[in-house]
């Protein structure tokens, strides 16, 4: 019977810190700023040195996988030697560098010099250290200065832009993450910085809630929503470790997916545990063979190619068993319901050499076919005139001489009306005869109903309902559960399916039919009968622990073996130790 999402790029915490193309401060494009006449600008090569791509002389190479943005790629800012210059002056940087938010005065002279005398503004310096008031990018600066990027001195501030009268920036920039991996300054709301970052981490932009500054000034221009860097740049955890966003579209599937799975998972596991538990304890004293076994034989019996030698080896097989009925294969039936008699040319000497061998055991004619179900192949049970074909060869195979009828029919849809109502003509032919008639049957709901939820997604689900089974079951006078092929992947769970497959048996199952449960005499290993598990002596454990549980003292009880020419001897030892009376030979 019967069981890939696609992730955003990461940026990890090797991944090298973006290079500010000439022109940008704190890691974010911008403007250049035109240099003054006869100044050249100066922009110092970049050096690779972030820290995941240390090598010993400092140098490394750009990661293959590094952003493509617009405009030119970002480049690391370098750092530089404190420069020294009157308070409120411009300091100067590297060569012919000049501040980003600097306000050239009337007295510079046209090599780029800066002259004495007040500055209008604040000034903002990349690449170096600047006095007390200044905003510097790149390097350290003294007390009172604003610094980004660079190891900050007592007093100063980190990732700021400077106000209009060139003092200390705002006290309330939120805690962000700093793009690109990197751990920026941040204002702690008491006029002290928090510690410096590593050394060429720009700062994340101006103050919240003040106004831009000027173009070229530190910081992005635009104020970033809380939580996003600005920039486009990927996000980041603080501490310098990059981070990985996913998008919303990605965490549903997970979930929905997770949920799928326990839904799935739970209830087999739960199912598993009752079969495993249903499997414990120890069998009533006395349920052993009634002598009222039964055994699925194969064809080669009546087509010709077994002889007589055969039927005394398998009389000395039997021999000690409570095996009484034989079902030998007769057919199949044709579509229409007809049987060729060529099917079964040794018949009667198959039944003549049993008798003499084996007295008291009885050969029944095992017919089947395959059922249409709707479909235009196979056996249409809906049509009254191949419900007759079936019976006239019923009466075809009683004069041949077999001592009954045993008729499987698959898939067989539970509830099939059709069905019971060929069970009650056979029913009278067989008695007016004097023969048995005996049905293979599908396994039973588990649980209530669950051959209809199977019917969702199998077009053909191999359980009956436990009131359709004993329909069938006071409808014949023999009626064997196919109780294998179960998908049980333990041979515990596998036992506990056969006990619990024999109570709902017992239940609907009347005094006056005979009940067999089926034993797997082959060896399969696939997803519907794994062989490790579906053992004989799981089987016959679980029948003698559902007969005990449910009618220790059922006389027209037994076990059928299937097949003959797929058994083995363990299949044989197993069924001998396990089923037979402690004194038999």
């Amino acid at each position: 019977m019967d069981r890939t999402d696609p992730q955003e790029p990461t940026t990890t915490a090797d991944t090298p810190a973006p290079e500010p193309a000439p022109g940008e401060v704190s890691g974010v494009p911008g403007p250049a700023p035109e240099p003054a006449p006869g100044e050249a600008l100066g922009v110092p090569e970049p050096t690779h040195s972030s820290p995941g791509l240390n090598t010993p002389d400092g140098g490394g190479q750009a990661p293959p996988d590094a952003p493509d943005e617009e405009g030119p790629p970002h480049r690391a800012p370098t750092r530089a030697e404190p420069a020294t210059g009157p308070a409120g002056a411009t300091p100067p940087g590297p060569a012919g560098a000049r501040g980003a938010d600097e306000e050239v005065s009337p007295e510079s002279s046209p090599g780029g010099d800066s002259q004495p005398g007040p500055p209008t503004r604040a000034a903002v310096v990349t690449g170096g250290a600047g006095p007390a008031g200044s905003v510097v990018t790149g390097g350290a600066g003294p007390a009172g200065s604003v610094v980004t990027g660079g190891a900050d001195p007592a007093g100063s501030v980190g990732a700021a832009g400077p106000d209009a009268a060139g003092g200390a920036a705002s006290r309330k920039e939120p805690a962000e993450a700093t793009p690109s991996g990197a751990a920026g300054v941040k204002d702690d709301g008491d006029g002290q910085a928090s510690p410096p970052g590593p050394p060429g981490v720009s700062g994340s932009g101006r103050a919240k809630g003040r106004p831009p500054g000027p173009a070229g000034a530190s910081g992005t221009g635009e104020d970033a929503p809380p939580g996003e860097p600005a920039g486009g740049a990927s996000p980041a955890v603080p501490g310098g470790h990059a981070g990985k966003r996913r998008r919303p579209w990605v965490r549903r599937v997970r979930r929905t997916a997770l949920v799928l799975v326990l839904l799935l998972i739970v209830p087999v596991l739960a199912v598993e545990t009752a079969l495993r538990i249903n499997y414990t304890g120890d069998p009533a004293e006395g349920t052993y063979t009634r002598d009222r076994d039964a055994m699925w034989l194969g064809h080669a019996w009546v087509d010709g190619r077994k002889k007589d030698a055969d039927v005394t080896a398998l009389a000395r097989r039997l021999e000690g068993t409570g095996i009484r009925d034989l079902y030998v294969h007769s057919g199949p039936l044709e579509h229409d319901g007809t049987l060729p008699k060529s099917a079964y040319p040794r018949a009667r000497w198959f039944i003549d050499a049993v008798h003499r061998e084996l007295p008291g055991v009885r050969v029944q004619a095992f017919l089947g076919d395959i059922l249409a179900n709707g479909g235009p192949e196979g056996l249409h049970l809906d049509r009254a005139a191949t419900r007759a074909e079936v019976v006239r060869s019923a009466g075809q195979v009683l004069d041949t001489g077999y001592d009954g009828v045993h008729l499987d029919l698959e898939p067989l849809h539970s509830g099939d009306r059709d069905y019971l109502t060929l069970l009650d003509d056979l029913r009278a032919l067989t008695r007016a005869e004097d023969a048995r008639l005996s049905v293979a049957a599908h396994q039973i709901d588990p649980l209530p109903g669950l051959h209809s939820v199977a019917g969702l997604f199998a077009d053909h689900p191999k359980w009956w309902s436990q009131k359709f089974f004993g329909q069938v079951a006071r409808r014949v006078d023999q009626i064997a559960v196919m109780s294998y092929d179960t998908a049980r992947p333990l041979e515990s769970t596998y036992g506990g399916y056969v006990a619990q497959q024999t109570s709902l048996a017992l239940e609907v199952t009347p005094p006056t039919t005979h009940l067999l449960m089926g034993l797997p005499f082959y060896y399969e290993s696939n997803f519907s009968h794994w062989g490790h598990a579906e053992t004989v002596a799981a089987a016959v454990r679980g029948a003698r622990l559902g007969l005990s549980r449910t009618d220790p003292d059922r006389e027209l009880f037994g076990v059928a073996p299937y097949i003959d020419f797929a058994a083995t001897e363990t299949n044989w030892k197993e069924y001998r130790e396990g089923w037979l009376r402690p004194t038999a030979s």
